[in-house]
């Protein structure tokens, strides 16, 4: 198995090509996480195998990674469905914003979208608002 150092002691970088390309990436996930510890067992010294405790301290470790991306998952569908919540609420309510170049606009939510980048609310003459700071929301 060939194992490349996981930094460069060296500061220099080459490349059979002529071009080179960096990934930054300072986390590991959880694949990655599990093929190096089955990596690890693999080709440990058969003469002088992995100590017991390290080996269950690198169990322990995996159950904490996995136990974090179920958190993670978990805290996705509470914010989706949070989002949601929020987006039924502003349906039917009149709201009014001030765009970029100092004009205000007024009028009634039709439609909620919601996406990556935040929630997106559509009036009744077809304007696309933000919903986010600067927007103020009343009864009809």
């Amino acid at each position: 198995m060939n194992v490349n150092s996981a930094t460069d002691t060296t500061g220099k970088s080459s490349s059979s090509t002529g071009t080179t390309s960096a990934t930054s990436s300072n986390s590991v996930d959880y694949n990655t996480f599990l093929q190096l510890l089955v990596a690890e067992m693999k080709n440990q010294d058969p003469t002088n195998p992995m100590d017991t405790s390290q080996y269950m301290s690198q169990f322990a470790q995996l159950s904490t990674v996995e136990q974090a991306m179920q958190t993670n998952s978990k805290l996705d569908a509470l914010l989706s469905s949070q989002s949601l919540s929020q987006a039924n609420g502003l349906i039917g309510k009149t709201v009014s914003f001030t765009d970029s170049t100092g004009a205000t606009f007024s009028g009634k939510v039709v439609s909620v979208s919601i996406n990556s980048d935040g929630s997106i609310a559509t009036l009744q003459d077809g304007t696309k608002v933000a919903v986010g700071p600067g927007l103020t929301i009343s009864q009809s």
